[in-house]
């Protein structure tokens, strides 16, 4: 969907005629102007003078040859281009600051063969910064965590995990007697629980416990921290959410191809740790590439939306993550990621660091309404 919103308008002296069209599906807009004949001249002049200071021309010294030369060895058409170059360069800001459109990326320009006494059109499109209309943020946390529980782990929660852990003890002693791993795991699951190995005190301090009553108390307490992350992770996922659902926020297809590439390439790492390349798993999955693209628009449009309203949120609160942890995350990372660009790997590491921050200043909400 495009919305034409200036025709043929002058907007600054160097223009003849201007027409800006917004493309609000990509949210993108296009300029496309032309400069006057007369503007022109001053340009190919200065870019004939440009052009003579480096000229090396035999019977000449650098920068001594006469325009004549010039332009009888460069030729006409050579010094026109450099000149229809040099223009767009320093119109194309002045167009784009007359119009008020805050762009987000070096404008891909289409400039028309220049043709001498003739006004210079050309193209430009970019890409515009986002809009963001947040939905009330402190509402929506505040009423996402107003009944907020305690995580509990019950006797019976407990006692599952505990057979569970006896039976895999029974496992890795069948795989120790001798067993091939596949047959020890199908003998293990098929023990009844009153014949699978107990957990007892030379049990739990052969693996770092004081006792089994001090391993049982850590499983508990390991149990209800596992249990508070997921919450923890459900509370913030209805969170965003809601804030997604209900912001108006419209933003450059860039970023929604941004975090496209960025899904792609976690798949693609993920097969190769499990074996397997794009086009098995595709086969596997009886699915196009195209058709798994089609799969993630939603998806990469949500995340590219929750990416923004963290990053207005943090911008409103003023919040940024802590500079000391920041360089201490970064040099942690240095070391793992060795051959990572330092300032991305920092851009990357802050961008987590403060969305976490925006996450928890959302949680701190909640604590205050309870």
């Amino acid at each position: 969907m495009s919305d034409e919103i200036k025709t043929g308008t002058k907007t600054n002296p160097h223009e003849t005629g201007v027409m800006i069209t917004r493309d609000t599906e990509r949210w993108e807009v296009e300029v496309k102007a032309e400069i006057p004949t007369e503007i022109l001249i001053t340009y190919r002049d200065h870019a004939l003078k440009e052009i003579q200071k480096t000229a090396k021309i035999d019977g000449f010294r650098p920068g001594h040859a006469p325009e004549s030369e010039i332009i009888r060895v460069y030729g006409e058409p050579a010094i026109l281009r450099h000149a229809a170059e040099d223009a767009v360069q320093h119109e194309l800001p002045e167009i784009l600051a007359s119009q008020k459109l805050p762009i987000v990326e070096t404008p891909r320009v289409t400039i028309n063969a220049p043709e001498a006494g003739k006004p210079l059109a050309f193209t430009a499109r970019a890409a515009l910064a986002p809009e963001i209309e947040l939905a009330d943020y402190k509402a929506t946390a505040k009423k996402h965590l107003k009944n907020k529980k305690e995580a509990e782990v019950s006797d019976e929660e407990h006692a599952k995990a505990m057979t569970h852990l006896r039976r895999e003890r029974a496992r890795i002693e069948k795989v120790e007697a001798g067993k091939k791993p596949a047959e020890a795991a199908d003998e293990a699951r098929a023990m009844e629980e009153k014949n699978l190995p107990e957990l007892d005190d030379a049990f739990a301090i052969s693996i770092g416990y004081e006792s089994i009553a001090h391993f049982h108390t850590k499983i508990r307490e390991n149990m209800k921290a596992e249990k508070e992350r997921q919450e923890t992770d459900k509370r913030r996922q209805a969170i965003i959410e809601d804030l997604v659902k209900n912001s108006k926020i419209s933003y450059p297809a860039i970023l929604r191809e941004y975090e496209i590439n960025e899904m792609e390439a976690r798949l693609k790492d993920d097969l190769a740790g499990a074996g397997m390349n794009l086009e098995a798993y595709l086969a596997q999955m009886k699915k196009t590439w195209e058709q798994i693209l089609a799969e993630w628009k939603a998806p990469s449009d949500s995340r590219a939306k929750t990416r923004l309203i963290l990053g207005e949120i943090a911008r409103k609160e003023n919040i940024e993550p802590d500079e000391t942890l920041l360089a201490q995350e970064v040099e942690h990372a240095k070391k793992h990621y060795k051959d990572a660009a330092p300032e991305a790997l920092r851009a990357h590491i802050a961008h987590a660091m403060r969305n976490e921050a925006v996450l928890k200043f959302l949680e701190s909400l909640g604590a205050k309404n309870n």
